[in-house]
């Protein structure tokens, strides 16, 4: 259950029509892959945390919950629901793309796992001792990437020199196995590594020639949640997670698709659901239950 809810996929799929990027969407909308509960109950069999929808929000963009069909409460990433849906929004976005078509992805912790296997097609992770971890960024190729381009020098400095990025993980992409890997090599720039003191992992990358990105710690968190010891709050680490939220949020205004109608889109958005208090016995502060 820890992993379940430390651990969510945040696959953000735009749901437009066509890219336009020489202009702005001012209303994008960008789904959240839900993720299924480990005891469902009536009329809670899949979760997402409101962190993510109020990281998203925070920049601008409205959010839509992307359902899991499968029966199963597993959350691994190599055979369960979760990883099939994964799988089929990860494709068609790849496929989108090279038809010219801007559609960004984007996958945090457990999400970063899940984009790793498929594009490697192979279990490489490593297991290491970042469960409940602050950890600076030891930034690679962060100076020319399109992630972090847009942030505060001092905020780099900031991310670089103090322990702002929470990681609630047990495994992770070492360094060793990514630079042995030709198709993870190929594909994603690592923009920041960490290390459990033992073990080198990759913390954050983004793909070369696609609007895919991930990171294995959670910018959601500095903001919006509090009930672990190890999330930080100060105003660096605030800013992180809005400077993080404005980037990806500009990604998703590249994009145009729309709803065929407004009363789709009405019933389609997150609005339509409540979301539950769970700080006293989750690790999430608010959860939505579908």
């Amino acid at each position: 259950m820890c992993l379940l809810l430390l651990c969510v996929f945040l696959s953000c799929l735009p749901f437009y029509l066509s890219a336009q990027t020489d202009r702005q969407n001012e209303k994008p909308i960008i789904g959240v892959l839900a993720q299924d509960v480990y005891l469902p109950q009536p009329s809670q069999t899949a979760y997402i945390a409101a962190s993510y929808v109020k990281f998203l929000e925070s920049a601008g963009a409205r959010v839509v919950p992307v359902m899991i069909l499968y029966p199963g409460g597993g959350v691994s990433i190599v055979s369960s629901g979760y990883e099939r849906a994964a799988k089929i929004f990860y494709e068609l976005a790849i496929e989108a793309n090279k038809r010219g078509d801007y559609f960004p992805v984007w996958g945090t912790c457990l999400g970063f796992e899940q984009l790793m296997y498929l594009t490697s097609k192979n279990t490489i992770l490593a297991y290491t001792n970042t469960s409940g971890a602050a950890l600076p960024l030891n930034f690679t190729n962060a100076e020319d990437s399109r992630m972090f381009k847009g942030f505060p020098a001092q905020l780099m400095k900031d991310l670089a020199s103090e322990p702002l990025t929470v990681n609630s993980h047990k495994w992770s992409l070492g360094m060793l196995t990514y630079n042995t890997n030709e198709e993870l090599k190929k594909f994603y720039k690592v923009l920041s590594v960490n290390t459990d003191g033992n073990v080198e992992f990759v913390s954050t990358v983004e793909a070369y020639d696609y609007p895919i990105y991930g990171t294995q710690w959670h910018p959601e968190k500095n903001a919006f949640e509090w009930t672990r010891p190890s999330i930080p709050h100060s105003p660096s680490a605030v800013k992180t997670t809005f400077y993080m939220a404005e980037f990806f949020v500009n990604e998703a205004r590249k994009n145009f698709h729309k709803f065929e109608t407004e009363e789709g889109e009405s019933k389609a958005l997150i609005y339509n659901y409540n979301p539950v208090y769970t700080g006293t016995k989750s690790a999430f502060e608010q959860i939505y239950f579908f």
